[in-house]
């Protein structure tokens, strides 16, 4: 295994890191809002998701057992390199949104890598949000628009945003209770 955190780390991180975005959402609720419209469309903010997706997927492809495509390895380092260089270049409609969509795909491993063959029911916590990263990610890389939308949907009524981001407020403190008291150090 390329990742070996224990579940009660990942568990904590997880849910401090939705704590933490999402209570900050509930302070500053104009900021965010502003900021979310502007996120699809950001070309900085887009470099740089798609610098470290890269990075990422470079560190993988020249550490992880690739089987039989282990002879190939410097083929897809390069492949890596070469894509992290052009998909700025000739991609950039939305580029925020579908190196967004990456950063998803590659981070669902580390979270059902620690939650695997885990007796606690309660890793399913983290199970669910690893799957539900999986498909955003999916549907993020695939039709970057969808995130567009969903925006402008949840920001147009205050009530939306206040659910959207109490619901990670709740989902994070859920996670860091779950981790505390049930997933062993």
């Amino acid at each position: 295994m390329i990742y070996d955190f224990p579940l009660r780390a990942v568990g904590l991180t997880v849910g401090i890191a939705l704590l933490a975005t999402h209570g900050a959402a509930l302070m500053r609720p104009d900021w965010t809002k502003e900021w979310l419209k502007r996120l699809p469309r950001s070309r900085p903010l887009g470099i740089l998701l798609c610098t470290l997706s890269a990075i990422w997927a470079f560190w993988l492809a020249a550490t992880m057992d690739l089987g039989e495509f282990s002879p190939n390895r410097t083929l897809i380092c390069g492949v890596i390199i070469a894509g992290a260089v052009m998909v700025p270049l000739f991609a950039e409609e939305f580029l925020a949104v579908r190196s967004l969509g990456i950063l998803a795909l590659l981070a669902a491993e580390p979270l059902l890598g620690a939650a695997f063959l885990r007796p606690e029911q309660t890793r399913l916590l983290l199970v669910v949000l690893a799957y539900g990263w999986a498909v955003g990610g999916l549907l993020l890389v695939g039709a970057p628009y969808l995130l567009r939308d969903g925006i402008a949907w949840i920001v147009s009524r205050p009530l939306r945003f206040q659910l959207a981001a109490w619901s990670g407020v709740a989902y994070g403190a859920a996670l860091v209770c779950v981790s505390l008291l049930f997933f062993a150090p």
